[in-house]
């Protein structure tokens, strides 16, 4: 099997990125139009500062109002400016997101549908 390029690699990253906010945009409607708000790119200077906020919304879960959501969320918006974080971050995404509907199958599995 060849060798991939450093170059093949990060627009691989990108596009499972893109899949991922894509999937997002899916699965909660609406989501999609802040998410394709947000990933504009002019709006890096906007997009650095709330993807922090969500990422210390995330950590602080335990909190009213905040929760876990936020932390993968915060992490996939940082991660559009910050190239060495879309791989880890997309990949991350998607084992969460596998780890998720596995779990549902074993719910409903197991307590059945009601």
């Amino acid at each position: 099997m060849p060798k991939m390029k450093e170059t093949d690699r990060m627009n691989a990253a990108d596009a499972r990125l893109d899949r991922q906010f894509e999937r997002i945009s899916r699965q909660v409607p609406a989501t999609r139009g802040f998410l394709d708000w947000v990933r504009k790119p002019r709006l890096h200077l906007v997009r650095i500062p709330l993807a922090i906020l969500l990422v210390l919304g995330g950590v602080f879960s335990f909190l009213p109002v905040l929760g876990i959501w936020m932390l993968p969320l915060g992490l996939l918006v940082l991660a559009v400016d910050i190239p060495p974080l879309r791989r880890p971050v997309g990949d991350a995404i998607v084992r969460l997101q596998r780890f998720i509907s596995t779990t549902r199958r074993r719910w409903r599995a197991r307590f059945g549908r009601q």
